[in-house]
């Protein structure tokens, strides 16, 4: 058995101008009224409730039996339906509940509320609608007079603009304020991006451009002639290494003369005589180089060797020995000149870092023989005085008072021999005897004499043995002193013999051949290192002002 709905009463206030119109929309749909429901402090049915007119829809006919139900109440129970099968919690629903009351709707049931506030287009569990209900609830006053609250929308006046609202819910301020600030950061995101690709392009790219610009259309192309050369020793020839120099390779054998070469041909000295030679200034400065590269015609020695330094490059490979040069002109035919003339002027320094030392062998030989010489000749002299002052001949001279010393020695033997016959007779002969005696006595005393010219000097010479020593000491002088400039005169011979042979040689492995195509500027190389500088000089300035403005700020 159904229950028949409770009778409400319903207060109807219509605009002066449409009160007809109004009357007829309000009983059929109710769009174009304000429902004020009057209080009602009863609690409201649930589930069992009947259904009550809301300010959507028009009030519902009580349901006879045996009656068919109509396409409004279908759907209506089709919707509880679906709102049934969501599954809604109790907290949900009373919260629903309370916000149709809010609202002024009239539901049936806690589901009857939800689908009303949704057909009115509420969401019943939107956070901002709890919020407002929460705070609603919490200042709500027990009453409200007529004119205060209107429920059922009003009728657009004629003749007025009605404009939107300038109130907003507080998640459309919100999300307001957050498009504002995104705005905001993008606008100054892309100041900063424009700032930086100006900075960029002023302090980066304009450079680049300019160098670029330079190395492509402006400047002179160079031609570079490439040689190589090394030294070598002669065959045979120690160059200085002495018993080292065989077993020593050449490249280790001859490294510091490779590296007095390369250090003479990098010098002034050699740029001088280059420009004395060949014109190296008036090269560099003719109207065909381009003004950065060109070197001023009066320009000074330092600066033209800036140049030189700039355009004559070369290395020295220790490995192999090699000595690698290269010479870049405006002309191919000049820098094949240059070329050959800066080789040549390493072959004459070749020659003189070993030609003084092999001058200085020679003058040291030939002060030796000097000095042998006259060391002989004094030998010389002094025999001769020890042979003018005594006898020429001392050993001749010795033998034969050796000679002499023998037959007085026999002589004085027979003579004494006789006298000793004599005076074994009984009765000798005193005659004979005597005789006898007397010659012994005179070989002896011949022989005392002749041992004393051997042994004993004399007032004006010395002896006999003394001079025949000094005379034997001079001779032995002499001797070696022959020996000595013997020596002397080979080696003067030697030194001579190297002095005049070449120990150093120059041997070019790649002679110098004129180029058809330049070799510099390098354009896209050295304009990629062009950007890399410029990038590199930004980076460092503006991390150094960034750094600055972090200390300086804090």
């Amino acid at each position: 058995m159904t229950t028949k709905p409770k009778a409400r009463k319903f207060r109807i206030r219509r605009t002066a101008s449409g009160s007809g119109q109004a009357a007829a929309q309000g009983s059929e749909t109710g769009a174009e009224e304000d429902v004020q429901q009057t209080p009602d402090t009863t609690p409201q049915p649930t589930v069992d409730s009947a259904p009550q007119p809301s300010a959507n829809e028009a009030p519902q006919t009580p349901v006879h039996e045996g009656e068919v139900s109509s396409t409004r109440e279908v759907s209506v129970s089709q919707d509880i339906d679906e709102i049934r099968k969501e599954g809604l919690t109790g907290r949900q629903l009373r919260m629903a509940r309370r916000m149709a009351q809010k609202h002024g709707l009239a539901p049936t049931s806690d589901f009857d509320a939800v689908r009303l506030l949704r057909a009115r287009g509420i969401d019943p569990f939107q956070r901002s609608n709890i919020v407002e209900l929460v705070s609603g609830s919490e200042n709500s006053q027990p009453a409200e007079t007529e004119g205060e609250r209107v429920q059922l929308p009003q009728t657009v006046p004629v003749g007025q603009i009605a404009l939107p609202s300038t109130e907003l819910s507080p998640a459309d301020r919100r999300a307001h304020e957050i498009q504002k600030i995104q705005r905001d950061i993008a606008s100054r995101r892309r100041k900063k991006m424009l700032l930086l690709m100006s900075r960029l392009a002023a302090f980066v790219m304009l450079p680049t451009l300019i160098a670029g610009y330079y190395f492509y259309n402006i400047a002179t192309p160079m031609y570079a002639t490439k040689s190589e050369f090394l030294i070598i020793t002669a065959d045979g020839g120690g160059g200085g290494q002495g018993g080292l120099g065989g077993l020593l390779p050449s490249q280790f054998a001859t490294g510091q003369d490779s590296i007095a070469v390369q250090s003479y041909l990098e010098s002034k000295d050699a740029m001088l005589r280059l420009n004395e030679d060949v014109g190296f200034k008036a090269m560099f400065s003719s109207e065909e180089i381009d003004p950065i590269q060109r070197l001023d015609p009066d320009a000074t020695n330092e600066a033209a060797y800036k140049v030189y330094q700039k355009y004559v490059n070369l290395g020295y490979d220790p490995t192999e020995g090699v000595i690698r040069l290269e010479v870049a002109t405006a002309d191919p035919e000049t820098s094949q000149e240059f070329s050959e003339k800066l080789i040549e002027y390493a072959e004459e320094r070749v020659d003189a870092l070993s030609q003084e030392k092999r001058f200085d062998a020679v003058k040291t030989a030939e002060a030796a023989l000097q000095e042998a010489k006259d060391e002989r000749r004094a030998a010389q002299r002094r025999l001769v005085e020890l042979q003018e002052g005594s006898i020429l001949d001392p050993e001749g001279e010795i033998a034969n008072i050796r000679q002499l010393i023998g037959n007085v020695e026999l002589q004085l033997q027979e003579k004494q021999l006789a006298l000793n016959t004599q005076l074994a007779n009984s009765r000798p002969n005193a005659a004979r005897v005597e005789a006898l005696r007397s010659e012994v006595e005179v070989l002896s005393q011949e022989l005392a004499k002749q041992n004393a010219r051997l042994t004993e000097a004399t007032e004006e010479n010395a002896s006999l043995a003394s001079q025949a020593a000094e005379i034997q000491m001079a001779q032995a002088d002499l001797a070696t002193a022959d020996l000595v400039l013997q020596s002397a005169l080979e080696t003067k011979r030697q030194s001579e013999i190297e002095a005049n042979k070449q120990v150093r040689y120059l041997t070019v492995a790649v002679k110098p051949v004129a180029s058809q195509d330049p070799s510099y500027p390098r354009k896209f190389e050295n304009t990629l290192l062009a950007f890399l500088i410029f990038g590199g000089i930004y980076l460092l300035l503006s991390l150094t002002a960034s750094v600055l403005k972090e200390q300086v700020s804090s």
